[in-house]
This record gives structure tokens, C-alpha cells and sequence, in this order.
């Protein structure tokens, strides 16, 4: 049946998961909701698996579309037999702003079919009264329209298409893995001590990662062809926005050689991207509106490099290991600290991999991943018409190119600098908390504000600031 969009009126305040959801979260990580980037994950601190950072699901967005679909499932399944008559789900923040843009609605309806789905749009209840800017609330009703409140839910994605409850507590995380450390620094000080390669303290951590990141690696390398292969015109949305990845591959054929491979990953990651936007099957890495860019680096040495593919594995182990040290110390969700956060987040790990690819030290793969950060500080997200389009498609190529610079200059360097990767991950979170929800996944500032008002301009009515346009 297809489910109902509506804004809310008076959205009540909801309690924690109970019943059989409570039952299936995990043990108790943090003791408090998460008002800040990383906050949830104080208590433990150990980086977790890289498997928490490649996630494969349906794009638009990790937190968008993953989180949800996950958390709709994960509602059924512990509701059981009878299934209910219909479920309410309200959006808040950054999903009840930008959610239509990212098919939140069509997704959380499409994950809970058969069952009717009511999709409430909460745009009155400000952040700063949430446990995160990505809050759903789902209620169940049985015969009749009775509401079922033992299974009122409150859950929040966090990025990547991960989950937390209210308390900031992880949901339905399947055989937790943790690292013996807490970040890159200690990372490399274990490495240091054993005479270990960043991959090789992935190698001894994760179970069976090398057949699992054959497999992450192979959904990559079939979103990038097909992407490229793509004979959709537009993407969808009301934008009608150009794919340009197939036209981008075919131009830099002819180009010379060292702007035929600057073209190339521009196509690569262009090709991730819109396959992204289109909603297609993809690798968040480490979220979807990110997706395109270490894909993009790893295709380019893999297939007109001919790097062999054990090292290609290897590079996504690292990366992989920079991701998830994010993920732990700050976080990854553009709804939490902007862009900085998934395309920052994105640079860097292409660039820790890159460097390693190319013969690298460890310091010389921290130093490439510090400063694919550092130069992406402040970095804002303001999808225009809250499509993960404009500016994101062309700033997944940008990134992408960007961590091959910065791995280059790490490799003349001996790696040494005055700022650690942790250090700027740590100031990556602060600016994350000080930046204005408008420049948060809302859709509400930049360039998203500036398309409204260049609208309301051509068509005579009032701007988004209340004043009118030309007519």
C-alpha cells in the first residue's frame, strides 16, 4: 500500500526503544545521548571494525536511506506475528528537513510494505531538543487504529548507515569487532612495535577481511561501470541535473597523459556519485554522499595502473582503519558537523591509501590523510533542494582528486608535521559543533538558500529571507 507523507502538528516526546527492540541493542556503549560529534562513543573509545565504515545499501544517502531502511526492519522484525496495521514514523532534523530530497519517505515506506506506512514530518522540534540530528520515531498501531506505546521507538542514524537509540546506544551491531586502540596515533604505535603495516593491524583484528573486502571492493567496481555505462540522461529530482561520467570517460581518452588521468578519476568518482544520486546500489565509504571518492582513486590504480588487486585490498584496509578512527573520534554524518565529515572523511582515507600505494611510511600515510582533512576544514553541507546533487557530485570528484595531491606531497616530505591526524579530527568535530544548522544537511543555507531565492526571483515571490523577487 503506499504510505502517507504529512507535516506534523504537535509532535509528542517520545521515551527509548522497549520491548523486543530494547531487547536486541547491544551492550550499553555510552551513558547519555550524544549532543556532540563522537560523544557517543566516549565510554569504549577502541576504533571498531572497518566493516562499521563500508556499508553497502541504497543510496541516496547513508543516513537518509540506509539508517532508516535498517531501522524500519529492524521495528518490524521485533514487532512479530500479527504484524501491525500501520506504522507512524516521524522524522525530525536533518531527516524531517532534507528527507524528501533524500527519499527518506519512499524508502521508509518501500521497507515497511505490505504494512501501511504514515511518514509525519516534524520540521518545529529545534536540534538542540533532539538526541541527534537524524531522529525517527516509529509507532505501531493494531486492529482498529489502537496505538501499541510498548513499542514506541526513538532511533537516530548516525552515519554510514549506522544506528543509535536515544541514549546513543549502537543498535543491532552484529559481532562487534574492536581494535587495541583508540586512534591513529596509538594506531601507529602498535604498528610501530610489532613492525606492522597499517593493513596488517586490519589483517590480525578483523575475521575473513580479506573475503569480505574482495566483496565491498567488487560492489565498488560495478557501481563505477555502471555509472559509467549509464544511458540516463538526467538523475532524478526536480534539478534534472546531467550525468556526466560517461562523457567525462570518453573525452580523456584523447588527452594527454597526465590530464588523461586527472579525467579519468574525475570520471570514476563522477560515475560512483550519480549512480549514488539515482539511488542505485552502492559502498558508503564512509557514507553515501561521499561514496565516489576512494572508489575513484582505487579503480584508477587498479585498472589503468595495473596495481595488483592484493594491494588494492590492502590500501582498503588502511583506508578502512582511517575511517573507522574517525567514525570513533568524531563522526561521519554531514547532519552532525557538515560536509567536513563525509567528504573531509572521504579525502583522507583516499589519501591514507593512495600513499600507501605508493611506497609509503606510516607517517608518511598519516601525513597525507592529515592533510586531506585539514584543507577540507569548515566544509559545509547545503544540498540544493535537499538533493545529495548539487554540490555533492562534483565535490566527490573534487575529493578525489585532492587526496592524490595530498599523498603526493607526504611522499617528498619524511612524513614529519606539526599537526596529528587525531588533532585535526578532534578540530574537525569542534567546527562540526560550531557551524550553523542552516550549513548541517538542511537544506537551509549556501547554496541551497541562494538556489531558493535565484527561484523565487525568476518566478516574482518571496525569497527565503521574506523579502520578494524581481518580477
Amino acid at each position: 500500500m503506499r504510505g502517507e507523507v504529512r507535516e506534523a502538528r504537535r509532535p509528542r516526546k517520545r521515551g527509548p526503544a522497549a520491548g523486543k527492540l530494547a531487547e536486541k541493542a547491544p551492550a550499553k556503549v555510552p551513558e547519555k545521548a550524544a549532543s556532540a560529534p563522537g560523544e557517543a562513543r566516549k565510554k569504549d573509545g577502541r576504533l571498531q571494525s572497518i566493516f562499521e565504515v563500508y556499508a553497502v545499501g541504497p543510496g541516496p544517502s547513508s543516513t537518509h536511506s540506509m539508517g532508516p531502511e535498517r531501522a524500519a526492519k529492524l521495528f518490524l522484525e521485533a514487532l512479530g506475528e500479527p504484524p501491525p496495521t500501520k506504522v507512524r514514523v516521524t522524522l525530525q532534523g536533518s531527516l524531517a528537513a532534507t528527507g524528501r530530497g533524500h527519499w527518506t519517505d519512499k524508502t521508509l515506506v518501500r521497507a515497511l510494505a505490505p504494512v501501511p506506512a504514515e511518514i509525519v514530518v516534524d520540521l518545529k522540534t529545534p536540534d538542540s531538543k533532539l538526541p541527534h540530528p537524524n531522529t525517527m520515531v516509529f509507532q505501531a498501531f493494531g486492529a482498529g487504529g489502537v496505538p501499541m506505546p510498548a513499542y514506541d521507538w526513538t532511533v537516530c542514524s548516525i552515519g554510514g548507515g549506522n544506528l543509535a537509540d536515544a541514549e546513543g546506544h549502537p543498535v543491532a551491531l552484529a559481532d562487534p569487532v574492536y581494535y587495541p586502540v583508540h586512534n591513529i596515533s596509538q594506531a601507529m604505535d602498535f604498528c610501530r612495535a610489532n613492525d606492522l603495516a597499517f593493513w596488517q593491524l586490519v589483517e590480525q583484528t578483523e575475521p575473513d577481511v580479506w573475503e569480505r573486502l574482495e566483496g565491498i571492493w567488487e560492489v565498488m567496481r560495478e557501481t563505477i561501470r555502471r555509472g559509467l555505462a549509464s544511458t540516463q540522461i538526467v538523475l532524478p529530482g526536480t534539478l534534472e541535473l546531467a550525468r556526466r561520467a560517461g562523457i567525462f570517460h570518453f573525452r580523456a581518452q584523447s588527452l594527454p597523459k597526465t590530464r588523461r588521468d586527472l579525467a579519468l578519476i574525475s570520471a570514476y568518482a563522477l560515475a560512483t556519485a550519480e549512480e549514488n544520486a539515482a539511488g542505485a546500489r552502492i559502498v558508503t565509504a564512509p557514507s553515501c554522499g561521499a561514496a565516489g571518492v576512494l572508489p575513484a582513486v582505487m579503480y584508477f590504480y587498479e585498472t589503468d595502473a595495473g596495481v595488483a588487486r592484493r594491494r588494492i585490498l590492502e590500501a582498503l584496509a588502511t583506508a578502512g582503519l582511517f575511517g573507522a578512527s574517525i567514525r570513533a573520534n568524531a563522526t561521519v554524518s554531514g547532519a552532525e558537523a557538515g560536509c567536513q565529515a563525509e567528504v573531509g572523511s572521504a579525502c583522507s582515507m583516499a589519501a591514507a591509501a593512495v600513499a600507501q600505494l605508493n611506497g609509503a611510511s606510516l607517517l608518511q600515510v598519516e601525513y597525507a590523510a592529515e592533510m586531506a582533512m585539514e584543507h577540507n576544514l569548515g566544509l559545509t553541507c547545503d544540498p540544493v533542494e535537499g538533493y545529495v546533487q548539487i554540490p555533492c557530485i562534483e565535490r566527490n570528484m573534487n575529493a578525489a582528486l585532492r587526496a592524490v595531491e595530498a599523498a603526493n606531497v607526504a611522499l617528498i616530505t619524511d612524513g614529519r608535521h606539526m599537526i596529528s591526524f587525531d588533532d585535526v579530527i578532534q578540530v574537525m568535530a569542534s567546527t562540526g559543533r560550531d557551524l550553523q544548522a542552516a550549513y548541517r544537511e538542511t537544506a537551509k543555507g549556501g547554496l541551497a538558500s541562494l538556489w531558493r531565492q535565484q527561484i523565487a526571483q525568476r518566478l516574482g515571490g518571496p525569497g527565503p529571507d521574506g523579502g520578494r523577487g524581481k518580477r
